[in-house]
């Protein structure tokens, strides 16, 4: 009788190190964007704290870069992962949520008393509530268009607008300035849990189909901002601001009566009819990578 000789397993080290290996190379480097997004915005809040409230602002403007970074990273690099939208999430709720507020509250709204840091509790609960809404509708929403304001574009209109007035030097504590400021704090709050529409400006049919016209538009987009950088990008991120809810009221007047994000999930065709297909959004939620604005 021949006894067959036993044959070695391969050991399952090499392989489960070859996985991890590529693991951590498709996801460090968008959360190493991530993070570098995280670091500008806690820096903002201490140089606020310092009273360095211009340099405050500059670190939100370069939180929101590092945003969009790390989002196109994600992409090119394959590295788009559930733990990399969540990280993002926080990272974002910090840069583009504690940080402005604190900026405005410590600037213009401390000599309200409580009205004015009730104030910048609404603005970042809000840029909170704008955060869990698009995570959770990131699946149904339009391409188009955003469902209310994106939190970074609330952060970057009060960090221009704190560039517009100290590089004029106006005080932000006058009688008029101050309430502007302070309604202002409010409505952008207001804003990002709206449903008003603001372009997403990721409508890629259209950007293809014209690639000299936008990139000579992108041209023309930088030569304007560095001929006088605090007073356009003030001008550009008050007209952004300003597009939603009129865009929203011209929609009222001309009968669409559209939101940004109509709920297609809810119409008769769009039922599903398997299990499978109810799965289909929930695996969708770690597919897509992080976009530049939430």
């Amino acid at each position: 009788m021949q006894i067959e000789p036993v044959k070695k397993r391969r050991p399952r080290r090499k392989r489960w190190r070859r996985e991890s290996d590529a693991f951590r190379v498709t996801h460090i480097w968008p959360n190493l964007f991530t993070t570098a997004n995280l670091f500008s915005g806690f820096f903002g809040i201490v140089k606020s704290i310092s009273g360095n409230f211009e340099l405050a602002a500059i670190a939100i403007l370069a939180s929101c870069i590092f945003d969009i970074l790390d989002g196109k990273v994600a992409r090119i690099t394959g590295g788009t992962s559930r733990f990399g939208v969540e990280y993002d999430s926080l990272a974002d709720l910090v840069a583009f949520g504690v940080s402005p507020g604190l900026l405005i509250y410590l600037m213009a709204l401390k000599p309200y008393g409580r009205v004015g840091w009730l104030a910048a509790f609404v603005f970042v609960a809000c840029g909170a509530l704008r955060l869990a809404r698009f995570n959770v509708q990131v699946a149904t929403s339009s391409k188009k268009y955003f469902t209310g304001l994106p939190i970074p574009g609330g952060a970057t209109m009060i960090a221009t607008t704190v560039l517009f007035l100290t590089h004029w030097e106006i005080p932000p504590h006058g009688p008029v300035i101050g309430t502007a400021l302070l309604v202002m704090t409010f409505l952008l709050g207001s804003l990002m849990i709206s449903t008003m529409p603001f372009n997403s400006f990721k409508d890629a049919e259209s950007i293809k189909g014209h690639p000299p016209f936008i990139l000579f538009g992108l041209v023309i987009f930088v030569c304007v901002i560095a001929a006088a950088p605090p007073l356009m990008l003030f001008l550009t991120l008050a007209v952004y601001t300003l597009s939603g809810p009129v865009r929203w009221v011209g929609w009222k007047i001309t009968g669409k009566g559209k939101t940004a994000a109509p709920p297609e999930a809810l119409t008769d065709q769009s039922a599903p009819e398997s299990v499978e297909e109810v799965r289909k959004p929930v695996a969708e939620l770690v597919k897509p990578g992080k976009d530049n604005l939430k």
